[in-house]
């Protein structure tokens, strides 16, 4: 029987999305030939590259002064790439720090430049986002996480700056339409809400590229990737493929304005289960509760084993929550259905009956 998939990543990905990619293995666009076998090089690979390319400009609007590329490494990757890419040694970046993702990126990009956390959650087990500070004027960039798997926090609402921003989207990237306009660069692992694990899309505005005066080197420099449609070297076919598949799924979805509400309609069962439930409390601040990662936890912690064993049992998996908040954590990325958040919340109602 097929799994609900709660996985934080890698995550769910649409059942369409797997039927193709998984025939595409077989024979790709009836060539009698693997996508795993041709050429990067041929009209075929091209051609998905191109799509690939294009389909995040078409969802999220973006214009001609950006952009997009699929790298490798993962968003761990970029940590490093977006500090040499787009910040002098004598410049400053400034950095919110609002979980273990965060607190990553920072430590490899003071490798690059000086690095100002202006903000942090840490205070309180980054169980919300900090709101209300100074962001410099003089900063190069300000860097944000959008969304926080494990602490199951999310931005509802940017800063008030111009400085340009730059987000890691790994795990909210086209969950809701966003303002284009705010940012400088937007870089996700695909593992996530995109993809398979093994490439890493990068959205960069061209105006902050060619700045810096380190050398870069080739396979860092995002203008490689960029003058060679993300095909420099040989490129992550498959993941790349799948990443395809799924732009095209959210595409005919009808855009991210619809896949926002559903995503909002998902949340608000779990959330609304959790808040009324007599056995369960969130561990994140209301207001910036993530619509991605639901994290949650027992008031009785020695029901912990039965509750999963319950939830197992309904063949709901992948809630264990991260040994940094302890718990269940959901993950209801944006192919995850409906009626698989309502099987987890079913069996917690039945919890509370029989434990209540």
């Amino acid at each position: 029987m097929k799994k609900h998939n709660f996985y934080a990543g890698p995550a769910i990905l649409p059942a369409p999305v797997l039927e193709q990619a998984a025939a595409a293995v077989v024979d790709f666009e009836g060539m009698g030939l693997s996508l795993l076998e041709i050429s990067h090089r041929s009209k075929e690979f091209t051609a998905v590259m191109e799509e690939a390319i294009q389909l995040p400009k078409d969802l999220l609007g973006l214009g001609d002064d950006f952009e997009v590329m699929y790298l490798t490494g993962g968003a761990s990757s970029q940590f490093y790439m977006a500090a040499m890419n787009l910040l002098n040694d004598v410049e400053t970046a400034s950095y919110v720090d609002t979980g273990a993702w965060s607190t990553k990126a920072i430590k490899e990009a003071q490798h690059f430049g000086n690095i100002e956390v202006i903000a942090t959650s840490k205070d309180k087990n980054y169980a919300y986002i900090p709101k209300g500070y100074h962001i410099p004027g003089n900063s190069t960039f300000l860097h944000l996480t959008s969304n926080n798997t494990i602490f199951g926090t999310e931005y509802h609402e940017l800063p008030e700056t111009d400085v340009p921003i730059i987000c890691d989207m790994s795990s909210d990237i086209f969950s809701r339409p966003i303002d284009v306009a705010r940012y400088g660069m937007i870089y996700a692992g695909a593992q996530k809400n995109l993809g398979p694990a093994g490439t890493t899309l990068a959205i960069v505005r061209k105006d902050l590229l060619g700045r810096v005066e380190r050398t870069i080197p080739t396979m860092l420099n995002y203008q490689t990737h960029i003058a060679k449609n993300s095909s420099f070297n040989t490129p992550p076919v498959y993941p790349i493929y799948v990443c395809l598949l799924t732009l095209r799924w959210l595409k005919e979805q009808g855009g991210l304005a619809v896949v926002e509400e559903k995503n909002q309609a998902k949340a608000a069962l779990l959330y609304n289960e959790i808040d009324e439930n007599p056995l369960f409390e969130g561990t994140a601040a209301a207001e910036d509760r993530s619509l991605m990662n639901v994290t949650f936890v027992l008031k009785d912690e020695t029901l912990s084993d039965a509750f999963l064993a319950a939830a197992t049992a309904a063949n709901c998996v992948g809630i264990k929550g991260h040994r940094s908040v302890g718990g269940f954590r959901a993950s209801i990325y944006n192919a995850m259905p409906q009626s698989s958040v309502q099987v987890l919340v079913d069996v917690m109602k039945d919890f509370a009956q029989k434990n209540g």
